[in-house]
């Protein structure tokens, strides 16, 4: 009980008691509660009793004010963040998603077209027409082993926290849902591969089957499972395609399936060998044990890291990068304008620099020898843009990963600035391209990089370009350079120069003649 003998004091607390109801009237909150057998229960409500000069009066109060809604929401998201932050968490993680940074105006690269595998783009409306095909390949598979669709799931439950762990961010699919997308995206991935190497007719398939057939759609399916949301984890994919050989517990064939499946993305012309090719039969079609392998000490993440480690391992490892103790922020740039490793071709061609294509299907191994720049050939057709985007990506966001392929990147766009830049190129022997016109080829290399966060001292690259720097800064060859772009640009400016050396070679022959006369009279 409240006693007030200050009619001015009691005034005022009315007037503020006005306000306060005011004020809760504008929130909205639920002052009856429905219980579930339908009974309406009203909110208790305390009774508050005002002495008036010795008088009491009593007025009732309003219901009790619940925590806000706002506090709620910050304590449901704290929750999330200790659910997120628990040890280890961060470590499994191995398929991202793009950074914004990255993707703005590139959208198309990142997005499957045609087939989504696992949940960053599961369930999106112009995806699901493959969904049929998914179930397809799970129950071909389950005909052709005799098998029943509970081994499948049951086994991958048991992966189910651990595959979790693998994507960026909460994933809300339910559990059973998880398990479903990861069976059928799995055996649907697993019945490309195998068809690839094996032949689709013999996994039981029609020849003019709409999917499982080497068909134009293999192509642009191929991009989509290639790019980084779109991946699956490769011990899923390993237990899927054990539980069909009876050999749960298998590693490693996934990988060589999967690298012959997206050989035709391979940026360069030189495809696997009969040889290798011959080493991967067996009585399955296969050889677990099969010495063609050359990822066999890596612990492989999903198809996008296999695809990567099978293009840096081709033949002699590349060496390891120098890493640079001195950092400051002029080293780790995003900024284009500032991660220039040299000249473009046009003026490296100028200061008397010479190119080459190098032998190999190494595409990232450039040499550098007597004033001769050595590029491996590169092959660059309407998928080149996503897939290195793509590996780009991947190298931007996983931590034990290297560089590599964006140093190769930055390094071709310093070398092409132009359309003629890209038609010198070609005309070494060094690009050849499916693109309408050089220009295309040139704009694909410019947009690559814009907005890549890159070190241009933690390159291996790096010494190299050191050394071309070298060769173009030499005073000869920078003369040279001068002169060449100066005078030599244009057959009027040959002429014109050729034509002014002669003049003066006249005049200063004039000149001698003249004095030599004056001091050496001729005899009368």
């Amino acid at each position: 009980m409240v006693a007030v003998f200050n009619k001015e004091l009691l005034s005022w607390y009315l007037i503020t008691l006005k306000l306060k109801e005011t004020v809760d009237a504008g929130i909205p909150t639920t002052s009856r509660s429905i219980n579930f057998s339908g009974e309406e229960n009203q909110q208790s409500y305390e009774p508050l009793q005002i002495d008036i000069n010795g008088g009491s009066e009593t007025i009732k109060e309003g219901p009790k004010s619940p925590e806000s809604e706002w506090m709620i929401t910050v304590r449901e998201r704290l929750e999330v963040a200790q659910k997120d932050d628990v040890a280890g968490t961060w470590g499994k993680l191995c398929i991202y998603k793009v950074p914004q940074y990255l993707r703005d105006g590139e959208d198309k690269a990142y997005i499957p077209n045609i087939v989504s595998l696992g949940p960053y783009h599961h369930g999106k409306k112009r995806l699901r027409n493959m969904d049929r095909h998914k179930w397809r390949a799970f129950h071909q598979i389950l005909k052709r082993g005799n098998q029943d669709a509970k081994l499948y799931i049951d086994s991958i439950k048991e992966l189910e926290e651990r595959a979790r762990a693998c994507y960026e961010g909460q994933i809300t699919i339910s559990s059973n849902e998880f398990v479903e997308m990861m069976v059928l995206d799995g055996c649907f991935a697993l019945e490309l591969f195998r068809g690839a190497a094996e032949g689709f007719s013999e996994l039981g398939y029609s020849r003019c089957d709409p999917v499982f057939a080497m068909r134009g759609s293999m192509h642009s399916i191929q991009r989509d499972m290639i790019m980084l949301e779109n991946q699956i984890p490769l011990f899923i994919l390993d237990r899927l395609l054990g539980l069909q050989f009876g050999q749960p517990d298998q590693k490693g064939l996934v990988a060589k399936l999967a690298l012959r499946f997206f050989d035709p993305l391979m940026p360069t012309d030189e495809p696997l060998t009969k040889s290798h090719r011959s080493k991967m039969k067996s009585s399955r079609g296969y050889d677990v044990s099969s010495a063609f392998d050359p990822l066999s000490d890596q612990s492989y993440l999903h198809c996008l890291h296999v695809f990567r480690q099978s293009l840096l391992s081709r033949g002699p490892q590349m060496e390891p990068r120098r890493w640079i103790k001195r950092w400051s922020h002029s080293n780790r740039v995003a900024d284009k304008r500032r991660t220039q490793l040299i000249h473009c071709v046009t003026e490296l061609k100028e200061a008397g620099m010479k190119f080459k294509k190098r032998k190999t299907d190494r595409f990232w191994d450039i040499k550098f020898e007597n004033g001769v720049l050595k590029i491996p050939r590169l092959l660059i057709h309407d998928g080149t843009k996503s897939l290195f985007l793509n590996l780009i990506a991947f190298e931007q966001s996983h931590l034990d990963c290297g560089n590599e392929i964006t140093s190769y990147v930055i390094f071709m766009d310093n070398l092409i600035n132009s359309p003629e830049d890209v038609g010198y190129l070609h005309y070494s022997g060094i690009f050849e391209h499916w693109l309408g016109s050089d220009a295309d080829v040139a704009d694909l290399f410019n947009r690559l990089c814009q907005e890549v966060v890159f070190d241009i001292n933690n390159s291996y690259l790096s010494e190299l370009s050191e050394k071309v720097n070298q060769f173009y800064n030499h005073r000869w060859n920078s003369w040279r350079a001068t002169l060449i772009h100066n005078y030599f640009s244009n057959p009027w400016a040959i002429i014109s120069f050729f034509a002014a050396v002669i003049l003066l070679i006249l005049t200063a022959t004039q000149t001698v003649y003249g004095v030599y006369g004056y001091y050496r009279p001729p005899a009368s």
